[in-house]
């Protein structure tokens, strides 16, 4: 083969190393150190297939992509870096890269997309509208699952196709949502989440499609419904395995035509509303089970994204434990970190209750700590035997309540409003349960 392959890479030593490679594999390859040099370069000489790094002097990778795409939309462009940064693999899809790489190269890898994208010719379609500004919103992961979440992204953010998020519950599928709508054609737009678990079934279609004056008893006005509020947003539906085959007709019809009717009402409203679904349910079993329609179904997972559990991801947990002390170091106002051995036990623990947990245990963790490092005694994983018998094999969740709660108590020695903080629950509600169990405090 002859193909000519474009690399960018500011180190000398990776971008000899990959020159050699590929042409050991039979390309023809330029190399280049700078974005500057290599729009240069393409302006004298074609490329079949450009490989460029992100972070350069200069032009990044990012811009340079840019440009190739609006100079030569048909060159297939693949972003390689060492960081696996979420919003850079976000909107190097999003700019229209054939596929995003992390360092170190799989060679194997690398020599799999490169025949792939070069027989098959394939090329990106061009940006289209801006790169999204960056949010306030980050999944951090640089695990290669996490890294095709961040593509996905990206690849599917321009448009109003459905998404199905699958995962267990504390994997971040509100924030999947969140990114694709913030990365999508109208991030200005509302985004409107419903806990399809926290509504009654009998409620779940006023909540969504909203209704009328009279349309029941109570009804003593017109109520909009959340796909009317979303307009031309998002509506992201969590939980949507929870659903009954009632409102699964309904959302059925918002899918295939764009229409859904008010309670009460006569006449159909359009929605343009983008919708994004989640579940931790095994929702083709509930499809065999005829407790899920199969059209539904197959209409919401147009497009797929399966969250992976944090066991599954544990070369991610000192990145998530840095972000997380960060956020609470800002919080509590003083600089902390992690010991060696709490850092130990988090990577040992299985984490059933995913980033959700891990969150929440150095939010606890963090109150506790005095000084500036969290130690073993302020971090407290799962519900072990000996916390859940508070004496005398009495189990009754009156007594194991009571316990907890003068535990928490006595370690924040009777700060109530650090106590309300790391139980979860509003400082009236702690004020009631002291007064319910007749605690001194």
């Amino acid at each position: 083969m002859s193909e000519r392959i474009l690399v960018v890479e500011d180190d000398d030593t990776h971008r000899e190393t990959l020159a050699r490679h590929l042409r050991r594999s039979g390309y023809d390859v330029l190399a280049v150190e700078t974005g500057e040099r290599a729009l240069g370069v393409l302006s004298e000489a074609d490329a079949a297939l450009i490989l460029t790094d992100v972070r350069m002097p200069g032009m990044n990778g990012l811009e340079l992509l840019g440009h190739v795409k609006r100079l030569a939309d048909e060159t297939p462009v693949i972003v390689m870096t060492a960081y696996g940064e979420m919003q850079d693999a976000i909107d190097a899809m999003k700019l229209g890269a054939y596929d995003y790489l992390t360092k170190p190269l799989d060679l194997d890898r690398l020599d799999e997309v490169l025949h792939r994208c070069v027989d098959e010719a394939l090329a990106r379609p061009s940006a289209n509208g801006r790169p999204a500004e960056s949010a306030n919103l980050e999944l951090i992961g640089r695990d290669p699952r996490m890294i095709e979440i961040y593509k996905t992204v990206g690849a599917v953010a321009g448009s109003r196709t459905p998404v199905l998020i699958r995962g267990e519950t504390g994997t971040g599928k509100e924030l999947v949502a969140r990114l694709v709508h913030r990365n999508g054609p109208d991030p200005d737009a509302p985004f409107v989440a419903v806990n399809c678990t926290a509504v009654p079934e009998s409620l779940l279609e006023s909540e969504l499609f909203g209704h009328v004056r009279g349309a029941f008893t109570g009804a003593v006005g017109d109520r909009r419904g959340r796909f009317e509020v979303a307009g031309k947003g998002t509506i992201f539906l969590d939980e949507i395995g929870d659903t009954e085959p009632g409102s699964q007709a309904k959302l059925l019809r918002v899918l295939q035509d764009g229409e859904y009717t008010p309670v009460g009402s006569e006449s159909p409203r359009r929605s343009a509303a983008r919708v994004i679904a989640a579940t931790h349910r095994p929702i083709e079993r509930l499809v065999e089970e005829e407790r899920f329609r199969e059209d539904l179904y197959f209409r919401l997972r147009v497009v797929e994204i399966s969250i992976p559990p944090l066991r599954d991801r544990r070369a991610d947990l000192p990145l998530l434990v840095n972000h997380f002390v960060a956020m609470q170091s800002d919080s509590v106002g003083r600089e902390l970190c992690v010991s060696d051995e709490v850092m130990a036990e988090i990577l040992a623990y299985d984490w059933p209750g995913n980033v959700r947990e891990l969150e929440n245990a150095l939010v606890r963790a963090a109150v506790l700590a005095r000084g500036t490092t969290i130690a073993l005694e302020h971090l407290q994983l799962g519900v072990t035997e000996e916390r859940m018998m508070p004496g005398d094999g009495d189990q009754r969740l009156e007594t194991i309540e009571r316990a907890h709660v003068q535990r928490v108590l006595t370690q924040v020695g009777n700060n109530k409003s650090r106590a309300a903080q790391i139980l979860g629950v509003s400082r009236p509600r702690l004020d009631r349960m002291i007064a319910r169990h007749g605690l001194i405090t």
